[in-house]
């Protein structure tokens, strides 16, 4: 029986593991509100810490501190409600941010207490009225594990290891991902290049993009029933019905709203006003090359100027464009696929691999935790 033992029961050797709740081993406080305007006028080296997770929760740096020691601090209101961070040194936390002081380090470790929370804070988050939010009132009834304390040190020896190699992937990763997709976007206007020596011998023309496809608009899809057909808007699914609007390979090329994003779609969708559809002449060029081509276009420079970004049929139909021979247009899409898929692909290449990581590491976090 003691073979089927899990590591945390191994780690633990019968030792009894008490339940508090954080009330009762720690005490919490709040921040305080910093505006831009104060970080601009006191400029220093301490950090300050607010409700993003991006550079670490940190928006600035300023001459003084409110904070200095170890502490966990938890984000209190907005789209990153619940998430957790272990802090160290002097700083100061904005109004949106919370600080967990423990009352005994004999009793809990500070790195113990942030590992739990980074899993279980998460599941308080209270989601009324569109505005997630987990208060100190709700932090302190979170029930907190409390094995002795060198069980604790051994857990975050091991986690801190784990996480300092995913960090390490990641990073290689990220970089490599950026190289790839650099390298993507170098090739793609390489290839597509008007100026290209390669292209002046190919026997291809210049046309526009009316001459090889048709813009279409997009519908109001309100009075569709529910299904499993996605609805394109110029961000993206917007939701699901149970007709299409079109159901041949085509680009989606957005009329406003986030004017950059191209789609490439075979699959049935339904598109709305925010996005035009395009019947293209396949017996002219391809929809994937058309597609790559059209992720070439600056299409920003595009705008009417009106103030709001939109692209009208007029604007988006004297865009030129070089069409080989569709031999030609099958060896470039067949390269610049290659490259996309590397770089852009969520089932695929090294954002899959980023996730993957990512995901091991938060088992791997659980499984020490799982008590």
């Amino acid at each position: 029986m003691k073979n089927n033992r899990t590591f945390l029961e191994k780690l633990l050797d019968g030792a009894e593991v008490e339940w508090k709740p954080l009330i009762k081993v720690a005490s919490l406080t709040r921040g305080r509100v910093i505006s831009k305007e104060y970080l601009a006028d006191n400029l220093g080296d301490y950090p300050v810490y607010s409700s993003q997770t991006v550079n670490n929760g940190e928006i600035g740096k300023i001459n003084s501190f409110d904070f200095d020691g170890e502490f966990v601090s938890w984000t209190t209101d907005g789209a990153n409600a619940g998430t957790v961070f272990y802090r160290s040194g002097k700083f100061s936390i904005t109004n949106v941010c919370g600080l967990i002081k423990i009352q005994n380090n004999l009793e809990l470790n500070y790195k113990f207490l942030f590992y739990w929370l980074s899993i279980e804070a998460k599941n308080h988050v209270y989601s009324g009225m569109g505005n997630p939010k987990l208060m100190s009132h709700q932090m302190e009834k979170i029930l907190i594990p409390i094995p002795p304390l060198s069980v604790q040190t051994e857990i975050v020896r091991i986690l801190d290891a784990l996480t300092a190699l995913t960090s390490e992937l990641t990073s290689e990763l990220t970089s490599e991902l950026t190289l790839r997709q650099k390298q993507y976007e170098y090739y793609r206007e390489k290839l597509l290049s008007f100026d290209s020596l390669e292209q002046l011998n190919m026997g291809g023309a210049k046309k526009k993009l009316i001459d090889v496809a048709k813009i279409k608009n997009g519908k109001d899809w309100k009075h569709l029933g529910e299904g499993d057909i996605p609805i394109y808007g110029s961000g993206g699914i917007m939701g699901y019905v149970d007709t299409y609007s079109y159901d041949k390979p085509t680009v989606l090329i957005p009329r406003k709203g986030t004017i950059t994003n191209i789609f490439y779609l075979e699959e049935p969708f339904w598109n709305v006003d925010t996005i035009y559809y395009t019947e293209i002449d396949t017996t002219q060029i391809l929809p994937k090359y058309f597609y790559h081509f059209m992720k070439t276009v600056d299409l920003t420079k595009l705008d009417t100027g009106s103030g709001r970004p939109s692209l009208t049929q007029a604007i988006l139909n004297e865009i030129p464009i070089f069409v080989p021979s569709i031999k030609e247009q099958q060896r470039i899409v067949s390269i610049l696929d290659k490259f996309e898929t590397l770089t852009n692909s969520i089932t695929e290449g090294l954002p899959l691999a980023i996730e993957q990581s990512q995901k091991r590491y938060e088992y791997y976090r659980e499984l020490l935790l799982n008590f």
